[in-house]
């Protein structure tokens, strides 16, 4: 699938839309210049400063594993990660079923805490009400985080695109 990348204005230059496009646009590149990926195998990424601080995140240390993880993430990003929900979903629900078994031998000893219960309800309104105030600043952060992400994978995606490249001795037909 052909994403348009469109025209970037001065002011939209650090927008988040922007910065997916980037990257998005990237792994499109890196996915057509990569005609044969199982090359990357074996690959240390070791030499390459910008695709070993993936390093940490993927089992094996090879360009192979980083290719497929950002073609993994681009995916995630232009379609969601409801699949991955919805496994975490069962998973959670799994561990609902197995707790819900052994707490019903010990609701005899729960009744008697949820006199208690009730006076602390006032503060976990309270709780709400700052998490309500905190969330501007929750998004602003978060926000933040997503954009260097986003933009450090565009830098390891035209890192790879470039060392593919090299390793194929493309060297001559520029990034």
């Amino acid at each position: 699938m052909m994403m348009m990348q469109m025209q970037e204005t001065p002011k939209q230059k650090n927008s988040l839309f922007n910065a997916m496009n980037r990257f998005i646009g990237a792994v499109n590149n890196m996915d057509q210049t990569v005609m044969v990926p199982s090359l990357l195998r074996d690959v240390p990424v070791d030499e390459h400063s910008e695709l070993s601080s993936l390093k940490a995140d993927v089992d094996e240390g090879d360009m192979y594993s980083h290719y497929q993880l950002l073609k993994s993430i681009r995916t995630d990003i232009e379609w969601g990660v409801r699949r991955a929900a919805a496994d975490e979903r069962r998973k959670e629900s799994l561990k609902i079923t197995r707790t819900n078994s052994s707490a019903s031998t010990s609701s005899m000893s729960s009744s008697a805490s949820s006199s208690s219960a009730s006076s602390s309800s006032s503060e976990d309104d309270e709780e709400e009400d700052e998490e309500d105030l905190d969330l501007e600043k929750q998004f602003q952060f978060h926000l933040v985080g997503l954009q260097g992400v986003l933009s450090k994978l565009t830098q390891q995606a035209n890192c790879l695109t470039k060392c593919y490249k090299k390793e194929v001795g493309m060297g001559g037909w520029g990034l």
